[in-house]
């Protein structure tokens, strides 16, 4: 098999700095007190082409996201020209993630779709965990200012989001593509370059700031700022931490496109004032027009408005410590018909086609409910916890299928336990207890009169199997590997019974 080498741009400065700037003047621009990038290519992975079908870096990927609807607006229409150009020019691009929390959640997912659909056409990613960031406070979409975190707080929310990005954007996207090193007979190192603005901020003192970024700013475009203007006409009002918020994230552009070769920015709609920010301070402080580029993308909502991301419980989080595989696929399985397809299209990387032919069959007479729900389940589970995780949800959504003839075990039940109410009870207390009472002790119903009006009507479930008697009683073979029950009322209710 032939291997197809593309060139990356990388770049370097030389040894020259001024001491406003801890950067350095390329020979072309001696003459400003600051460096602008140059560029020299060398070999590196490449995607190698598999099964004869036509590579996705043939595709315009501004196009892409236009058809998919994860486009919102660009800084600079010139993009959608220059982004096909992957051979000799491929873009590098970044998304910011601050950490606050330990996880990253289903809003800051569409950052690694439209990451994921630029390394798929071509380009170079990077994603910036915002260490700095994250202890000013980002006011785009808030009513009032977040909390202080401590730096201990700060170090394990930014270990666990990291760990959360390169699992996701580390694992390979399209199995018709291989990576290969430049031998061509060994894969390369997936991982996808992720960077914190806390390395180069730490060094930063406030004279520092007001000298290399304050005296840029304008604080009439700073106040027109959305984000700024709507909070200064809240009764909360805006301190002026975060108020600097823009100058914080318009910096890192800067820094990395200056030490990086990053040329795009992009981020959900609410963040157009920040990028711009970027984009004006490159423009003034390196004199350059033009390079730069920012891009968003809608933030994620359903039909009627409202937020998509939340549960019941709080929100959607992506790494499997703070929310199981299992209850992932289930948020999803249960989206709205109306919401399905627009899902499909901006949540996973099925072809287009692929997802009208589902949509057209959801018209049909004869439509199975839920198809297109699976298939919306299936694909962004195998993407944020890879076809381990999807089959983990799976085994246990077929296995805790109310009247589902899988054979429970004690691991498929546990790997479920964070997910349904639970409760301990002695050994003693559960054996040749009847049903009825169990249900009631368990929590399962209220009152002994409820649990036996659904044991007649046959939605009483003893392990997924249904109770069709009254006087059942628990007997040790329905006790699954001598520790746990499994009490199910209609097809959603369920407690988790452990025997001490």
């Amino acid at each position: 098999m032939a291997t197809n080498f593309a060139s990356r741009s990388i770049f370097f400065s030389h040894s020259i700095k001024h001491p406003f700037f801890p950067f350095t003047p390329p020979l072309s621009y001696s003459h400003l007190p600051f460096s602008l990038p140059l560029r020299f290519t060398r070999t590196t992975c490449t995607l190698q082409h598999q099964h004869h079908q036509q590579p996705q870096t043939t595709r315009n990927v501004i196009r892409i996201l236009e058809e998919r609807g994860l486009l919102d607006s660009l800084t600079n229409d010139s993009l959608r020209s220059i982004s096909s150009n992957t051979i000799n020019a491929p873009l590098k691009v970044y998304c910011g993630f601050d950490p606050t929390a330990e996880s990253l959640h289903l809003g800051n997912l569409l950052g690694l779709i439209v990451l994921s659909w630029f390394r798929r056409s071509g380009h170079n990613v990077v994603a910036l965990i915002g260490g700095a960031t994250a202890r000013v406070g980002d006011p785009s979409g808030k009513n009032i200012e977040r909390p202080q975190l401590d730096g201990e707080t700060l170090e394990r929310n930014t270990v666990g989001i990291e760990n959360t990005i390169r699992t996701i954007l580390g694992r390979s996207q399209n199995p018709n593509f291989k990576e290969l090193n430049v031998n061509g007979n060994e894969f390369c190192d997936d991982s996808v370059v992720v960077l914190n603005n806390y390395d180069w901020w730490k060094e930063f003192s406030l004279l520092d700031f007001l000298k290399r970024v304050g005296k840029y700013a304008r604080v009439g475009s700073m106040m027109a700022k959305e984000s700024v203007r709507k909070r200064l006409e809240s009764e909360q009002g805006m301190s002026y931490t975060e108020f600097t918020y823009q100058l914080l994230q318009g910096y890192d552009f800067l820094h990395l496109f200056q030490n990086e070769g990053v040329n795009v920015q992009i981020g959900g709609s609410d963040q157009w004032g920040n990028i711009t920010a970027g984009t004006e301070l490159i423009r003034k402080i390196l004199q350059v027009e033009g390079g730069t580029y920012g891009l968003t993308f809608p933030l994620l909502l359903k039909s009627d408005g409202t937020k998509f991301g939340k549960s019941e419980d709080g929100a959607i989080w992506l790494s499997p410590s703070m929310l199981s595989p299992y209850k992932f696929y289930q948020y999803f399985f249960s989206v709205p018909d109306a919401d399905v397809v627009r899902f499909l299209k901006i949540l996973t990387f099925l072809d287009i086609d692929e997802i009208v032919k589902l949509e057209e069959e959801i018209k049909k007479p004869g439509y199975v409910p839920n198809t297109a729900q699976r298939r919306l389940a299936e694909e962004v589970t195998k993407f944020v916890h890879g076809e381990d995780g999807l089959n983990e949800a799976l085994r246990a959504t077929e296995a805790l299928r109310p009247g589902s003839e899988t054979k429970l075990d004690w691991k498929t039940i546990e790997g479920i336990a964070e997910d349904v109410p639970s409760c301990s009870l002695a050994y003693d207390d559960v054996l040749n207890q009847s049903l009825v009472d169990l249900s009631v002790s368990s929590g399962l119903f209220d009152s002994k009169s409820a649990a036996r009006r659904l044991l007649k009507q046959g939605g009483v479930y003893l392990n997924n199997s249904r109770v069709d008697s009254e006087n059942k009683r628990i007997e040790v073979a329905d006790i699954v590997d001598g520790k746990v029950l499994l009490l199910s009322a209609g097809k959603k209710n369920k407690v988790l019974v452990r025997i001490a």
